[in-house]
């Protein structure tokens, strides 16, 4: 089974007051295909930074992060912002949607970025429009969701490039209960049916059922933790 995301020896430091302070201490993790991960700890303790390095969007002071076992470290901002383009896909905790965009072009727009032809776009905007439960809101504006079918949407233009690795921050916080375990085991599916590697920062136990893995990050140690 294929490793689409992995993190080497993943260091970040930086200047506190004339101390080197240690945010992330040679943190390793990898991510197979078809598997969620999720990724606890206290705030504070590095979560976010963590997710930026592997998103990269952040870069580490040493260590290595592999996308479909090529680094991505020491990119030029062009090379990393295809990358993050064609083989990641982010979900944020408040969806992110673009308010003057209907739910059928927050995907489209996505897939243009990427150079797809306009046929193509519709025809993949379609088909997880479907699998989302959300062709009858496809002419709908942001305004006009609930917090779940924004979330539903925010995965749907997540997948929209065939990522190989998905980031989900917090993606229930904005959401109830029930609306968030819905959205996780959305998020579950599509990337076991899909092979995706995923990871999920995430502070909500009641979603952990779904993951494959659970990880704790304290004091930059990343520690596996029973499901």
């Amino acid at each position: 089974m294929n490793n689409r995301l992995e993190l080497h020896d993943i260091t970040r430091t930086f200047a506190d007051g004339g101390f080197q302070r240690t945010i992330l201490d040679r943190l390793n993790l990898k991510v197979a295909e078809g598997e969620l991960v999720a990724v606890m700890g206290p705030s504070g303790s590095g979560k976010s930074t963590f997710l930026s390095i592997a998103g990269g969007l952040l870069e580490p002071t040493g260590g290595e992060v592999l996308i479909d076992g090529k680094s991505i470290i020491g990119q030029d901002k062009q090379a990393l912002s295809e990358l993050r383009l064609r083989k990641m896909g982010f979900i944020f905790q408040n969806a992110n949607l673009i308010p003057y965009l209907k739910v059928e072009e927050q995907l489209m727009l996505v897939a243009k970025l990427a150079g797809s032809s306009k046929e193509a776009c519709a025809a993949r905007a379609d088909e997880l429009l479907q699998k989302m439960g959300l062709t009858h809101r496809k002419n709908a504006y942001p305004h006009k969701l609930s917090g779940g079918e924004r979330q539903r949407v925010a995965i749907a233009r997540a997948l929209m490039n065939a990522p190989a690795v998905l980031f989900a921050d917090e993606p229930t916080a904005s959401l109830d209960a029930s609306r968030g375990l819905e959205v996780v085991a959305m998020i579950a599916k599509q990337v076991k049916e899909q092979r995706k590697s995923a990871v999920m920062v995430t502070h909500d136990d009641r979603v952990l059922p779904y993951c494959d893995r659970v990880f704790y990050l304290e004091k930059g140690k990343l520690t596996e933790h029973p499901v």
